[in-house]
Order: structure tokens, then C-alpha cells, then sequence
């Protein structure tokens, strides 16, 4: 076929590389809470100090100016805390850089379109693969101001990457601007300096092997006592040896892993400890995060020798369908909707939600892998590219991509499945003409959705999409090959007879090529037969 692009090759997505898990603080006391404001106030501004010296840096960074940096955070807080800090904004620095790519590539994704655009005559009608001109002179003018714009846009972005010049806000830029519209965030200047503050708090500590309990600056016993260790200009706040103060009326018991986190600070292995304080709600949070060793990936053939479980995604359910280790579809095609309007955390809730109860049936099937689709509309929802259609650019603007492989991953590893990633091309277009049809009955309505699951399993199968190869180009036999794609020569029952993919065969007529009743006679009445019947005679044509 021509102007199809080359397939990228199905793949086992690598396992979860660490496991995060988080617990209420409850019933703190006063005094505790002042403790926890003020060293995440004291070690904020150590963080923020610390962050603009590294932005400072550039490009120019060094393991000398690092080494400096953390020998002044030392003298104000401890060596472990400066540690965590450093490492922090090294963290934040390298993926502002990787934002500041990506918001290039999109730029000049943009320019490349409006050149072309605007290079055609006014009406031009757009092809399948290329854009037409634009419909009128006023939307033309318009068009060529904004490349202009554009083009400033993206110089000043590659002048700030060639100089290693970030922007970075401590506290979330889009929290800065609530700044100036508290009116319509429902806040009052108070009430968002304080979520400002909070926001800009730093309380974590990576953990340390071979130290007690994982970790020093963030101390948990086994009981679920919380210790801190405090920085130099707040140790008359410790109310323990050592300047440490630790929480008196609170344990914390996570609920989720707590065997596994148990066994890791009993053996003295590095836990991760963040303390974050939700303002909303006025509650204190604990998360403990830890690395897992590096798992071999499950080889492909090994993950779908039991079929696939192959799951399209949309923008507000997965169409997922069973299929076995030769494509061939099994029982009903099945849907896990979700609502991704709302809050984050209620987004959140809802994909976790759906993702549980796929992989509960997955389990169910039998199936050792589920095969998804590798998505990444990075650069595929400019404004530029799709124009007016405002409606489905908020559409793949909302698939939770990212956030979907990431939780998909760690949930399936769990379960003891393998995810598959395939390549997206063509998996609707091709499913909708392949399948969906064929498998349409009275009773089972398929929709496109759930022939792209379909087209996603065979793919991660190693089948072609389609349904059958092009017939044998002699004659109707099968001298040149079997025709069937769906099973290997090898398997038993390959030369069976195919049982019709319709409860009834083309024509209205049962498999066993009998009708149930004989036709009924004409309603409606027909002229009587002609008695004379002309018929040329070929010896009569001369011309």
C-alpha cells in the first residue's frame, strides 16, 4: 500500500524501576505541626537558594561548584539534608531542559505548517496526507502574523537553550499566576500564601544503606514512630538526643506494602521519606519510596503464548478483546469506562479504577500479556496542525498517556503480566475495515473501538492485521500457499472448515446450505410472459 509508513517493531514494556506508598500523619499536636512548618520553611530556602546557583551554573556545572554548593548548605542544616537538597535541583534543572526541547520541537512543528500553508493559494484543498491553503485573505494575513510570532518565539527558545538558561518556579507556575486571579480561583490572598508557602516547603530525605531503619534524616521504627533529624539552627526544637525530634501522638501504618517496607527497614535498606502537607484539606502525608532491582522483561514470545488481551484507548474508556496465541478473537468484546473531568485527584482515582478492573479480567482469560498502543501526541495536537477542530485537540490533549503506560506498567507487574507496546498506526482505520464488520451480529454490536483491539492484539501477535492474504495469484488453489494468517502449519485443526463469522452466510442461507422455508410467492403482479423472444443471430452482424 502506498504511503504507509514503516511499523516500528512490538516490544515488552521494562518492568516498575521503584514503589512509592503513603500514610496520614494523624492527630498531631501543636507542637508538632510548629515543628514541621518551620524546618520545611528553614530547608524551602536553602532549596530555592540552592536551585538559583544551580541555574546559575548552565551548562558550566562541575563536580568542583557542586561540591561548593553542598558545603554551604552544610553549615545551615546537616550533610544528608544538603545532599537531598543538591540532588533535588539537579533533578529539577534537567527536566526543565527537557521541557524546553520539546517546547522547540513543537515550535518549529508549528512554523513547518504555517510555511507550508501559507506557500499555497488561498483555497487550495488540503489531500489526506498535507494541509490545504487557507480559505480567505483575512485568515492568510492573520496566519502570517502569527508565524511571525512563532518565529520570534522560537529563536528566544533556542537562544535560552544554547545559553543553558532555564525558568524554573519553586511552587508551580501555575499557581504563581493564581496570584492574580483569586477571584475566579475561589481564594483569598490568604489562603493562597499559604498554599504558596506549603508548596515551597521541602521535607524529604533519600535514604541510606546499612544506615538504621533506611534512613537518618527521616527516622520510622517498625512501630511506625516518625523521628526527624533537625538542621543546625533549629536543634533547640529537638525533644530527643542527638537533635532529633520526634512526633509524640502519631504512628504511621501503611496499608499498602507495609510487609514489604517492613522487611526493608528491618533489614537497614535505603526508604525515601517525603512529608507533604495538603492545604486543602489541612492534613499531613507521609510517602516512603524505594527502588526495586532491575527485573529481566519477560521475552515477547514467552508473554504471548497464552494470547493477548488487546486494548485500545480512548478518551474516556479502553475497548479491550481477547485473543488467542493464533489472533483469532475470543468471546465478547469488553469496556472499561472513566470520567477523566475534574480534579487530578479525582482523574486519578478513576484510571486506577478502570486499569484494576482490566487487569482482573485479563487475569481471568488466562492471557500472560496485554498489548496497548505506544501513544505520544507530543507533537500531535499543535494548533497549527489541526486549525479549527479546537474540540478534537482537547480530545488527545486529554489522553492520559504518560500517566497510563507508568501506572499500566507497575499494576500489570503485580498481576504477573507483561505489557506488549505496539506500534499506533493505521490500528482504527484497519480494525474498523477488517473487523468490525465481520463480527457484527444481532446480538454483539462492534463498534470501532473494539475492532482497534483487535488490530492491536494481532500486531503485538506478530499477525498482519487483515483478515485473510491475497488469494494464490495461479488459480484458486492453494499450490502457492494456505491462505489463513491466523495459524501456524503446525497447529491442529488449521485445515478445518471456517465456520461462518455471521450467525447466517451471505445471502440469508444456513451453513448447511438448506433453507428453513421455501419462498414465498410474489405479492405483486407481473405482466404474463412474451411469447416471441428476440434473438440476434451472430452470422447476421457484419459490423
Amino acid at each position: 500500500m502506498s504511503g504507509v509508513r514503516e511499523l516500528a517493531a512490538s516490544f515488552v514494556a521494562p518492568g516498575p524501576s521503584g514503589v512509592a506508598v503513603r500514610d496520614r500523619l494523624k492527630h498531631l499536636t501543636p507542637g508538632d505541626e510548629h515543628v514541621l512548618r518551620a524546618v520545611g520553611a528553614h530547608q524551602g530556602t536553602l532549596a530555592s537558594r540552592d536551585l538559583k546557583a544551580r541555574c546559575a551554573d548552565g551548562p558550566n556545572h562541575s563536580a568542583e561548584s557542586w561540591a561548593g554548593r553542598k558545603r554551604e548548605l552544610t553549615r545551615e542544616s546537616s550533610s544528608r539534608i544538603a545532599g537531598a537538597i543538591t540532588k533535588a535541583s539537579h533533578d529539577q534543572w534537567a527536566l526543565a531542559r527537557r521541557c524546553q526541547v520539546a517546547h522547540i520541537r513543537s515550535l518549529e512543528a508549528g512554523i513547518q505548517t504555517l510555511r507550508h500553508r501559507l506557500s499555497l493559494p488561498v483555497g487550495t484543498k488540503g489531500t489526506k496526507h498535507a494541509a490545504g491553503g487557507y480559505r480567505s485573505r483575512s485568515e492568510w494575513f492573520h496566519k502570517s502574523r502569527r508565524l511571525k510570532a512563532l518565529e520570534h518565539r522560537h529563536a528566544a527558545a533556542v537562544a535560552d537553550w544554547q545559553a543553558g538558561r532555564v525558568r524554573v518556579v519553586r511552587g508551580g507556575k501555575r499557581l504563581l499566576n493564581t496570584r492574580h486571579h483569586l477571584a475566579e480561583a475561589g481564594l483569598t490572598e490568604g489562603e493562597w500564601r499559604q498554599r504558596w508557602e506549603a508548596e515551597r516547603w521541602f521535607l524529604a530525605a533519600d535514604g541510606e544503606s546499612g544506615k538504621r531503619y533506611g534512613n537518618e534524616t527521616i527516622r520510622v521504627t517498625p512501630q511506625g514512630q516518625v523521628s526527624i533529624k533537625l538542621p543546625a539552627p533549629l536543634t533547640h526544637l529537638a525533644n530527643t538526643r542527638h537533635g532529633r525530634y520526634t512526633l509524640t501522638s502519631t504512628t504511621v501504618a501503611f496499608a499498602h506494602r507495609g510487609a514489604e517496607w517492613a522487611d526493608r527497614i528491618e533489614g537497614n535498606r535505603a526508604v525515601a521519606y517525603r512529608i507533604h502537607y495538603d492545604t486543602k484539606r489541612g492534613r499531613w502525608h507521609l510517602t516512603a519510596s524505594w527502588q526495586r532491582p532491575t527485573v529481566q522483561a519477560l521475552p515477547l514470545e514467552a508473554a504471548l503464548a497464552k494470547g493477548v488481551i488487546g486494548v485500545d484507548t480512548n478518551a474516556d474508556h479502553f475497548a479491550a478483546y481477547h485473543l488467542d496465541k493464533h489472533g483469532n478473537p475470543v468471546g465478547e468484546p469488553h469496556r472499561f469506562p472513566y470520567d477523566l473531568t475534574g480534579t487530578a485527584p479525582h482523574r486519578d482515582a478513576q484510571l486506577r479504577h478502570a486499569l484494576t478492573s482490566l487487569l482482573h479480567w485479563a487475569k481471568q482469560t488466562g492471557v500472560s500479556a496485554i498489548a496497548i498502543e505506544d501513544l505520544d501526541f507530543g507533537a500531535e495536537k499543535t494548533r497549527e496542525k489541526h486549525g479549527r477542530r479546537k474540540r478534537f485537540r482537547q480530545l488527545i490533549s486529554g489522553f492520559p498517556t504518560g500517566r497510563l503506560k507508568a501506572r499500566l506498567v507497575s499494576m500489570a507487574a503485580e498481576q504477573g503480566l507483561a505489557v506488549v507496546a505496539v506500534d499506533p498506526a493505521y490500528t482504527s482505520m484497519w480494525g474498523g475495515q477488517h473487523w468490525q464488520k465481520p463480527l457484527t451480529t444481532p446480538h454483539r454490536r462492534m463498534s470501532r473501538h473494539d475492532a482497534a483491539g483487535i488490530a492491536i492484539g494481532r500486531r503485538a501477535l506478530g499477525h498482519p492485521i487483515r483478515r485473510r492474504t491475497t488469494p494464490p495469484p495461479h488459480d484458486r488453489s492453494d499450490r502457492v500457499g494456505h491462505r489463513t494468517v491466523q495459524a501456524d502449519r503446525r497447529a491442529l485443526g488449521r485445515e478445518g472448515t471456517r465456520p461462518p463469522a455471521t450467525d447466517h452466510a451471505p445471502g440469508d442461507v444456513p451453513p448447511s446450505e438448506t433453507r428453513k422455508r421455501r419462498p414465498s410467492a410474489p405479492k405483486t403482479v407481473r405482466d404474463a410472459p412474451r411469447t416471441h423472444q428476440w434473438v440476434q443471430d451472430s452470422l447476421m452482424h457484419t459490423g
